[in-house]
């Protein structure tokens, strides 16, 4: 009889040496004891791009698909352009006219004008040469009392007049090979510098209702199909690049010291490769409890700290939610 107690002992410990080797690592992991407790849990997260018009319309394209992946450059969507590519046509004219009157003011009048103001120079001259002949043969008569004197005052007023319309034509000739005043040529490179800003807005506000990828990522969601009115500010399409891509996991308060960022981890999930390493970004400077996301009853009344980290390149496609499995950080490198 009193060998009883001794024999049960026996038999309750060969029950559980049998049931560590089918399904201890499944019990102790119920219990929050299992392989698991040494690693830290977490989860991926991936962060969206949302990509929106700044402007009201109708969208009449969307080539991008939900679950797609796109390209760099690859065009989104459009929505109506047909305001935005008159507002640049409009934009062109007024930058072409703004050029041209600058680059009238800077070469002065045309050659077909000088030539005008020539002829009227060799028409003043020859009649100068005729009037300073009559004035020189009034002075004559004058001196031998033929002629009177007012006839040789007239013939001094008719050389002074010719000689005053010459002067004229030399200076209007001058002036036509100048360019037009400095202040008139500066206000015109202002109209110029004016419309080539307007020209880029105009362009930008072209591109911004056609927009595309502004890097390789996934099509997340679409939001919008064609033919709907978009309001201004609504996101069509959210795009999750790779490099958006980030693990969220939980460290003991304990363990914490050793999470810097540049640091690298190795970590595992269902279905992924073996290898798989990343550099942590992030270390939360709060502590917190557990989030129940976190399944493992010993570690839900410690304190935990967030730490984010990047995937290493080239890793495998992460979709968001994914629960992971970060190996612990050891020594210290």
């Amino acid at each position: 009889m009193k060998r009883s107690p001794l024999i049960a002992v026996v038999a309750i410990a060969a029950a559980l040496l049998v049931t560590y080797g089918m399904w201890g690592d499944r019990a102790l992991a119920l219990l929050g004891l299992g392989p698991d407790q040494a690693r830290y849990l977490g989860y991926v997260e991936g962060e969206t791009s949302l990509i929106a018009p700044p402007v009201a319309g109708r969208l009449i394209e969307r080539p991008v698909e939900r679950g797609s992946l796109v390209k760099k450059g690859d065009r989104l969507f459009v929505i109506d352009p047909t305001l935005a590519r008159a507002e640049v046509a409009r934009a062109e004219a007024m930058l072409s006219e703004a050029t041209a009157r600058h680059r009238n003011l800077l070469t002065g009048k045309r050659p077909e004008e000088q030539d005008v103001i020539r002829a009227q120079q060799r028409e003043v001259a020859a009649a100068l040469v005729q009037a300073e002949s009559e004035l020189k043969r009034q002075s004559e008569l004058v001196a031998r009392r033929i002629s009177t004197q007012q006839a040789y005052e007239a013939a001094d007023a008719q050389v002074r007049q010719l000689r005053a319309r010459a002067a004229s034509l030399d200076a209007q000739e001058k002036v036509g090979d100048l360019a037009a005043r400095q202040s008139e040529i500066a206000a015109a490179a202002a109209l110029i510098e004016q419309g080539q800003a307007s020209l880029e807005q105009a362009r930008q506000r072209l591109d911004d209702v056609m927009p595309v990828a502004p890097e390789d990522a996934l099509v997340e969601n679409t939001f919008f199909n064609v033919g709907e009115w978009v309001a201004a500010g609504s996101p069509v399409v959210s795009l999750l690049p790779p490099s958006r891509v980030k693990l969220r996991f939980f460290v003991p308060e304990e363990e914490v010291a050793q999470a810097k960022a540049g640091r690298q981890v190795a970590f595992t999930c269902d279905g992924c490769p073996a290898g798989l390493r990343a550099t942590i970004i992030y270390v939360s400077p709060r502590a917190e409890f557990t989030p129940p996301v976190i399944y493992s009853q010993s570690a839900r009344t410690k304190l935990v700290f967030l730490v984010e980290a990047r995937p290493a390149s080239p890793a495998p496609p992460l979709p968001p939610g994914l629960p992971v499995a970060v190996e612990p950080f050891g020594p210290a490198p």
